[in-house]
């Protein structure tokens, strides 16, 4: 097994701006890139759909710079413009927006009912559409510039049991994205997005068997599942100037088999 690698220190990638980071409450990527955010000079507009959490982990990330909370159900477009404006009238601009929210669950498509599928594109692919339709307008009434990162998985690529759901939902974010890119080229705006394999973290481990953790585990080269900053590495350097001519690109965070 490969070890995990010293915690890198940060490097100003994001200095002074301004990231929205979507479904950030919890202990997995979103709240890893919104340090990483912190840690890189940026202010951080944490969102979560759970109040609670929210409030508890921008209290915990105030350390590592500013913080701000709005509550926000992506599932909602209210809420959704609420957070886009709610960000922008705090700070004065956004300049990023993470998208982060997602919702999983197995279940086998000869099972699945109507709800059970909708809920989870409902969340994970039209959550993602509406906060990147509204950052976009946002950014465009600011002049123009900005980046935007999904939170896709390399589900949407490869076959697994029981995750039609979910891999069509992945898949469609990555079509998003792509698309997405090509209309919003002409503003100077990039729009791209990260594809994990597995990234451990303590709810993936409540609502994921030890068996299908250990398979999937099993299948990456490394010996082991990504840390959640690991992933968020990658997504700050997509928000970042680093990544100025990577538009319309799904970048795959994985150490799979081919």
């Amino acid at each position: 097994m490969i070890a995990v690698p010293k915690y890198p220190e940060g490097s100003n990638l994001l200095r002074d701006k301004v990231v929205v980071v979507t479904a950030a409450a919890g202990t997995g990527i979103g709240s890893a890139v919104a340090r990483r955010a912190l840690e890189e000079g940026a202010h951080v507009v944490l969102s979560d759909w759970h109040e609670r959490r929210l409030g508890e982990k921008a209290v915990e990330l105030a350390e590592f710079g500013e913080v701000h909370a709005i509550a926000c159900d992506v599932t909602n477009e209210e809420q959704v413009q609420a957070l886009i404006d709610g960000a922008a009238a705090h700070f004065g601009r956004i300049d990023v927006l993470v998208n982060n929210a997602g919702l999983g669950g197995s279940k086998s498509i000869v099972d699945m009912t109507d709800d059970e599928w909708s809920r989870v594109l409902d969340v994970t692919l039209n959550g993602t559409f509406r906060a990147t339709r509204a950052a976009i307008r946002r950014f465009i009434a600011q002049g123009g510039g900005g980046a935007i990162v999904n939170n896709a998985s390399v589900i949407g690529w490869r076959a697994q049991a029981e995750q039609a759901h979910y891999a069509a939902a992945k898949a469609g974010v990555m079509a998003l994205t792509r698309c997405a890119a090509v209309d919003v080229a002409p503003y100077g705006i990039r729009v791209n997005a990260v594809a994990p394999s597995l990234a451990m973290h303590p709810f993936l481990t409540k609502v994921t068997s030890e068996e299908l953790l250990a398979e999937l585990t099993a299948r990456e080269v490394s010996g082991r599942a990504a840390e959640p900053w690991e992933v968020a590495n990658v997504m700050v350097f997509l928000a970042s100037e680093y990544a100025s001519y990577l538009t319309g690109e799904v970048v795959s965070v994985s150490s799979q088999h081919a």
